[in-house]
């Protein structure tokens, strides 16, 4: 059977308590706008026991205008920089943010990606952990030794520019946009050179994959709601896209949920496409 992608607050707490060095917390608080602020945030206080990561440093390669606001790095650079954390083929890795989830399911998909399977988000995030009545600290966690983790079999796949612009062409192709409604429309692009969406994509915000309290919905739900999108198409034939290969990730991990395995990223998504002089570009509510 199966690990669910999801860890409930309580869960993470017993595994923690029980053997605190086979699980390692990453905290992935971030903001889109104040880069710094989950790093802040933090300082002032955490889950005891976990590390920072920044979506900029650990998850991401440097900008070159052209690549996405985001850009993946390569597998072996990702695992090597999981190596530097101390990450090993035993260790459970629980990515959190206080976001619904939106920063730590980019964590879960590229520790699939380069082949780790051992790896959860905490559902509901940091407000869950204290709703349930757990402490925080900010005390610092001792640096773990560095491990010689190295890249696995993929768990995950991603496709490039060339790829999404040629499936265009291929009706049967379907690309899920996860971004605001409002961007995908065409209507407040406060990010990206180019306003809108690419020709043919559906829109589905990262917000519709939570309840009302902020957590994922339950497995019926994600279901019955990303079928009505998918159709008779296998996930296989589904790309995942949003403003810079992050928000995606959360409705990969959505798929995940409700038994949709397969999707791939388009992991420099608008931020890239929207860079490209020559790519093709719809407004509106979109298919």
């Amino acid at each position: 059977m199966s690990i669910s992608p999801l860890i409930k607050a309580n869960e993470l707490h017993q595994l923690y308590v029980q053997d605190p060095g086979r699980v390692l917390i990453l905290d992935c608080r971030y903001d889109l706008v104040d880069h710094d602020l989950g790093r802040r945030q933090y300082g002032e206080s955490h889950i005891p026991g976990s590390v920072y990561v920044s979506v900029d440093q650990l998850m991401s390669d440097p900008k070159t205008g052209k690549n996405g606001r985001h850009p993946l790095p390569t597998r072996e650079t990702f695992a090597k920089r999981l190596s530097q954390l101390g990450v090993t083929g035993d260790t459970t890795i629980v990515g959190y943010d206080s976001t619904g989830g939106s920063y730590a399911s980019r964590l879960w998909w590229m520790a699939r990606w380069v082949g780790h399977s051992k790896v959860r988000v905490l559902d509901g995030g940091l407000q869950a952990w204290v709703a349930a009545g757990y402490s925080l600290t900010t005390d610092l966690p001792a640096a773990r030794p560095v491990s010689d983790f190295k890249v696995g079999e993929p768990l995950a796949s991603k496709v490039d520019y060339a790829y999404v612009l040629a499936s265009l062409k291929q009706p049967e192709q379907l690309i899920i946009d996860a971004r605001p409604n409002d961007r995908f429309q065409g209507q407040n692009e406060t990010f990206d050179a180019k306003a809108g969406h690419m020709p043919g994509a559906v829109s589905r915000p990262a917000k519709d994959n939570l309840d009302a309290s902020g957590f994922f919905k339950d497995r019926a739900t994600l279901t019955s709601e990303l079928k009505a999108l998918i159709g008779d198409r296998t996930p296989s034939q589904v790309i995942a896209s949003c403003g810079s290969g992050v928000a995606a990730c959360h409705l990969l991990l959505s798929m995940e949920i409700a038994g949709f395995s397969g999707a791939s990223l388009y992991g420099g998504s608008w931020s890239e496409w929207s860079a490209q002089p020559d790519s093709p570009v719809e407004t509106g509510p979109g298919r």
